[in-house]
């Protein structure tokens, strides 16, 4: 059995409710069976190092620990995880990565050392990475990791001349969508998307697909307020904040909180929300992780001022055709090829009868 592998997968099942925190599996192992195991649980509970721990007992006692991130060893809103293992008496701790976070940064793994505990490193390291990219940049930024998801035709459109998008993508791919969606901190559209499509965005799951019980953060960006007052993203479970641009006459701020919104003002760039100081905002707010989901605006100043970190693309095996059908991305664009963002780490994965291309952007 890959027992790091195995941690992995339970690190996953953190994602969606740890965060600000990284999602953490750990498990011991004496012996050859898995004596005790867990994973991250919300911010203020026990880390999944603690919870492994208690699960084994005595058993961890001259056990091995597989832990998918280096063990904190600073006092939080828990206690070190560090001091928990030695006091279990573990000898031996697999570690895939090293935690970027200042306060760690190597100290963990140190200190596990001090007291005569064997230490190995690297194990998945990329995929440990991987799953805590967003907690990586925040933590050594302050900025959430922003992904940007969109759906299109094979000819490169989002919706038809006129304006008709549903559905480009298959059932399959808006399900592993609503997976995306929960995972997140917070889902953001432009207000012309609301608009157009009155969309809920909100993650759904199960069979029947029903209201999954978290909800990220929907974050409208409508300079001008002029977000629909029974848009369906104001009525549907889970928080809304619209983004205005600061200066917005206070009435229509007002008017948009009695709604159901939190209003946030922001520095405008052009008239418009700065988006770059937008997620800074959100950043301060602990948010570590967005999904753009549109519109076409919004994308091109996101592309444009280089703010996108990944990118996921469903391309739908249809062709749409026609000038005013409306493409993902608008914007200045760029004026040569060379120019372009380009992506590294490229995948590309069959979802039902759709297409998805994932990578991150080459800065």
């Amino acid at each position: 059995m890959d027992y790091m592998q195995h941690t992995l997968s339970l690190a996953k099942l953190a994602l969606g409710h740890a965060s600000p925190n990284p999602a953490v599996g750990a498990a011991i192992v004496r012996d050859g069976v898995v004596v005790g195991e867990g994973y991250t649980q919300p911010p203020g509970s026990h880390h999944a190092e603690v919870i492994a721990l208690r699960q084994a007992g005595e058993k961890a006692r001259q056990a091995t620990m597989y832990v998918t991130l280096e063990p904190c060893c600073f006092q939080g809103r828990t206690p070190p995880c560090t001091q928990a293992i030695i006091a279990a008496g573990i000898a031996e701790v697999h570690i895939a990565m090293i935690d970027p976070n200042p306060k760690v940064s190597g100290r963990g793994k140190a200190e596990l050392e001090a007291a005569g505990i064997s230490t190995h490193l690297g194990e998945h390291e990329q995929e440990a990475q991987e799953l805590n990219e967003a907690y990586v940049k925040f933590i050594k930024t302050g900025m959430p990791f922003v992904t940007g998801k969109f759906a299109m035709s094979l000819d490169g459109k989002i919706a038809t001349r006129t304006g008709d998008s549903r559905w480009i993508s298959g059932e399959e791919s808006r399900r592993y969508v609503h997976c995306l969606r929960y995972r997140m901190d917070a889902v953001m559209v432009g207000v012309d998307t609301i608009i157009a499509d009155d969309p809920q965005l909100t993650a759904r799951a199960g069979r029947d697909g029903g209201q999954a019980e978290r909800q990220p953060l929907r974050v409208v960006v409508d300079s001008q307020g002029r977000t629909p007052l029974n848009a369906r993203v104001l009525q549907v479970p889970g928080k809304t904040l619209i983004a205005v641009a600061e200066g917005l006459e206070p009435a229509k701020m007002a008017v948009l909180s009695q709604a159901g919104a939190e209003v946030m003002p922001v520095p405008a760039k052009e008239g418009l929300v700065d988006l770059e100081a937008l997620l800074r905002l959100l950043g301060l707010r602990g948010i570590t992780s967005i999904m753009a989901e549109g519109g076409a605006g919004v994308f091109g100043s996101l592309f444009e001022y280089r703010l996108v970190d990944k990118v996921i693309a469903f391309i739908a095996p249809i062709i749409i055709g026609g000038e005013g059908a409306r493409n993902p991305v608008k914007g200045r664009g760029v004026e040569k090829v060379a120019q372009a963002m380009s992506l590294t780490g490229v995948k590309v994965e069959k979802m039902g009868k759709d297409i998805m291309v994932s990578g991150y952007a080459d800065r």
